[in-house]
């Protein structure tokens, strides 16, 4: 079982169906990539990546570069928080497999199939119900940790910005004449 597809009637419909991102041709038998994707279906991108990051399968890696392209997606084309972000469908599909034979005794040969698979990641928004259960676990579990971290975040683009309109000051001081003065005192 490749795990749930999505309608693609609700597309015509226009109901959302999610943030998708995909490759194709991928030197990895759909079997073994399937295997990693049954461990993500269902779960938030934080913690999905998490998972990704310490599976010791050759697919995780790939799985989680095309998690990270789908979540890229999402928040840079339809400016979704990656926070509120889970997988709603996953899949690998075979692609074309790559023949190849090895010579066997008396003349015979014996094939190999080298796999291909095209794999599929589609996220999508959590719905309020679920988002106001997981703030609430957050707050039980110590939230305490995610608010600090938020604020410093604030305060970087906050100094970054403050930077950033200084800088134009900067540059006009460096056009402006200088003083005799200064001139004469860093000649000598």
């Amino acid at each position: 079982m490749t795990g749930p597809k999505l309608n693609e009637a609700t597309r015509v419909a226009g109901i959302s169906s999610g943030f998708r991102a995909s490759t194709r041709f991928a030197r990895l038998s759909p079997s073994k990539v399937r295997v990693v994707l049954n461990l993500v279906r269902g779960m938030d991108v934080k913690s999905a990546d998490d998972l990704l990051r310490l599976t010791d399968r050759d697919s995780a890696h790939i799985v989680r570069k095309l998690l990270a392209s789908a979540v890229a997606n999402a928040t840079n084309n339809f400016e979704q928080n990656a926070e509120e972000l889970y997988i709603k469908a996953c899949f690998a599909d075979a692609g074309p497999t790559l023949k190849r034979f090895r010579p066997r005794a008396k003349g015979s040969s014996a094939a190999i199939f080298k796999r291909t698979s095209h794999i599929t990641i589609v996220v999508d928004k959590l719905s309020d119900a679920a988002l106001a259960i997981r703030e609430t676990q957050s707050e039980s579990r110590g939230g305490a940790e995610s608010a600090r971290r938020r604020d410093r975040v604030e305060a970087s683009r906050a100094r970054s910005q403050k930077s950033k309109a200084a800088a134009p000051d900067a540059n006009a001081n460096a056009d402006a004449p200088v003083d005799a003065e200064t001139e004469t005192a860093t000649e000598n």
